[in-house]
């Protein structure tokens, strides 16, 4: 990993957002837990919770140590209750767990002594597997069409080759005067499109590659430092973002949310724990890094068997009713044909589902399921980007996004 990224649990210390559900031990968590490398603070929080992503509302830290958000392996994590509110802490490793796994009466409040301990930032465990996420930080983006037009493009080379690769010159137009000279080259790719409505709400910036501008003007001279792939004339730049260290603190959306997953990082059409996802809704829908969603996957429509049974068998009735009147000579066939299929048909769309077309098969919509959890971790006008945390069975593009559970 070129750049270690340093998330402090510090930032998971702010209190969630009002109106979330309540905090739920499991019931087979453990009392406490010694922090093992490769952790997460979402896996550590699963052994205890629910609901891991409501860490942040029952850790409790000692302010009178040096960085007392930090944690590390070898780490105790025990569980403890003040005032009947469960409470997630570092423990000494020497406190005695009471019948239910948690600490005993006499040692609920534990009180840790300053101490010192050299350590690299990078030991301590990170809230979510930023290597899954770090390439996505910056770079790719999602732009508009305005902003793709708006973009600063390749022309050409002095030496008139068709592509370029690292160390090339190219020229470049419409590169303005930009408070930078550092800018990402960037290709137009896929169209994000929402499923129910095809409205175009962004597409892809495929990151190609990295430059610096040496002298700007119409056209631009600018050096290639690194390329993915062979750089190409059309191909377009943008300023390089700024290279930020995020810090994300897990909460539901405040108002309701309703997405889909409508595509898959690296091309995949099933998702698995760890995979990024792009969703439908974004910073003008109320995401923003953070968001933790739940995943829904509909129900299948399936055929009712005993209802279409049924829907036969009124059918049937109705037709020879309609005989027997016509034979009679009463002379109602047709009026009465019309009124018994109507009303068998109406009688069991209300007690059984909705017939198909000609009235002979009955199908039923099961409700929806839940599949796993995911959190936003970059949003942009129209789509969002959400890493999933956990799978209870297969995801899939166009499976959906809700206010977690």
């Amino acid at each position: 990993m070129s750049r270690k990224i340093v998330v402090f649990l510090g930032s998971f210390l702010i209190w969630a957002v009002a109106g979330a559900a309540e905090v739920e031990l499991r019931d087979d968590q453990p009392g406490s837990y010694t922090v093992q490398k490769g952790d997460t603070l979402w896996d550590i929080a699963g052994r205890f919770l629910t609901r891991p992503w409501q860490w942040p509302e029952i850790w409790q830290s000692n302010p009178q140590i040096p960085n007392p958000h930090l944690i590390y392996p070898g780490n105790v994590i025990a569980l403890s209750f003040k005032d009947g509110r469960p409470i997630l802490g570092v423990s000494d490793g020497n406190n005695a767990l009471g019948e239910n796994g948690a600490l005993s009466q006499a040692n609920r409040n534990i009180k840790l002594s300053p101490t010192i301990r050299e350590s690299r930032h990078s030991d301590s465990v990170e809230p979510i597997p930023l290597d899954a996420i770090e390439q996505f930080l910056t770079r790719p983006r999602v732009i508009s069409e305005d902003e793709l037009d708006g973009a600063a493009y390749i022309v050409g080379s002095q030496d008139e080759h068709l592509t370029f690769g690292r160390g090339s010159r190219v020229y470049v137009r419409a590169l303005g005067q930009p408070e930078t000279n550092k800018f990402t080259i960037f290709r137009q790719g896929n169209a994000y499109r929402d499923p129910d409505t095809q409205e175009t709400l962004g597409y892809e910036a495929e990151h190609v590659g990295d430059a610096l501008a040496e002298r700007f003007g119409d056209p631009a001279t600018v050096h290639i430092v690194s390329a993915n792939k062979e750089i190409m004339k059309g191909d377009r730049l943008l300023p390089q973002a700024v290279d930020q260290t995020p810090e994300f603190v897990p909460h539901a959306p405040v108002g309701e949310v309703d997405a889909k997953i409508i595509s898959v990082m690296n091309g995949f059409s099933q998702v698995s724990q760890h995979q990024v996802v792009v969703l439908n809704r974004g910073g003008s829908d109320g995401l923003e890094p953070g968001h933790v969603l739940t995943i829904y996957q509909d129900g299948e429509v399936i055929e009712d068997v005993l209802g279409s049974d049924l829907a036969n068998r009124d059918i049937r009735a109705a037709h020879l009713r309609a005989e027997q009147e016509n034979t009679s000579g009463v002379g109602r066939m047709l009026a009465g044909l019309a009124n018994d299929v109507r009303s068998a048909d109406r009688n069991l769309r209300s007690i059984v589902g909705t017939p198909q077309e000609g009235g002979s098969s009955v199908t039923v919509q099961l409700p929806p399921e839940r599949a796993g959890e995911l959190m936003v971790f970059r949003s942009f006008d129209k789509v969002s980007y959400g890493l999933v945390m956990n799978t209870q069975r297969t995801v899939h593009i166009n499976d959906h996004a809700r206010n977690p559970d």
